[in-house]
């Protein structure tokens, strides 16, 4: 029963499913963050279940593309694309670590996180638009890898001030379980992607994980949810387009 709570927790904070409500409670939310990886296995069931549908029905290329670039913000009603227009707003303003903070408690969309903002999604549709098919195992991957990287990182690094989700989140939980348990789900996403032809995408979202834990580090003072949310986003947009550049690439070595 605790498990089932633990899974709905997650879904309900970090999805638009709808979930039976539960009071969070020091046992629901020990490992909550452990079960946010199982979101973005429910986001790629979705993403292949409309890739059989386009391909039953013969949709364009460009109507697969919008479903699947709409599909995860749909699934999660935009919780982590909130913290990444924050963040891009926070980073455009190159202040100081004080300031930033106070840039991502403004409610308000400021032009930078606008314009960051249509770029992701021009960006998503097309590389969405333009993969020619893909593994299920990458793309339940790809939205899987993102989050458990993300809850690792709750887990694992230094948090920026004491209030806030990112810190409800890490200090209810057992970081130190979480931590290895996230890592070894990490690590084991990783290496499946790797025998499915998604190595790219898997060093893509290492590398992302390390700028994303420098950026907490030196321009922000320490890791919050807003930060959370724009890694998740980042990373999910560099692993499709390395998947997309993969496919590429060994489509044209074959033409040698």
């Amino acid at each position: 029963m605790i498990v089932l709570q633990t899974v709905a927790v997650a879904f309900a904070m970090f999805s638009a499913v709808p979930m039976p409500r539960f009071e969070w409670t020091a046992r629901n939310m020990r490992y909550m963050l452990c079960a946010l990886p199982m979101v973005g296995g429910a986001i790629g069931l979705l993403c292949w279940a409309w890739q059989g549908v386009c391909t039953a029905l013969a949709f364009p290329d460009i109507l697969r593309g919008a479903g699947l670039c709409l599909i995860p913000a749909a699934l999660t009603g935009g919780i982590h694309l909130d913290g990444y227009t924050d963040t891009c707003d926070a980073l455009a303003s190159r202040a100081q670590p004080q300031r930033m903070q106070e840039i991502l408690k403004d409610p308000h969309i400021g032009a930078f996180a606008a314009i960051r903002l249509c770029m992701y999604f021009l960006a998503c549709f097309a590389l969405w638009t333009a993969l020619p098919r893909f593994s299920p195992v990458c793309i339940m991957g790809l939205f899987c890898l993102s989050r458990s990287l993300a809850g690792f990182a709750v887990a694992a690094l230094p948090l920026a001030k004491d209030t806030g989700l990112a810190h409800t989140f890490a200090a209810a939980a057992d970081r130190e379980r979480v931590r290895l348990i996230l890592a070894v789900i990490s690590a084991a996403l990783a290496v499946t992607m790797l025998f499915c032809g998604g190595w790219l995408a898997a060093v893509a979202a290492a590398l992302i994980f390390l700028w994303f834990r420098r950026i907490c580090r030196v321009r922000f003072g320490g890791l919050s949810g807003d930060l959370s949310g724009w890694f998740v986003q980042t990373a999910e947009l560099a692993m499709l387009a390395a998947l997309v550049l993969t496919q590429y690439v060994a489509a044209w070595w074959h033409t040698l």
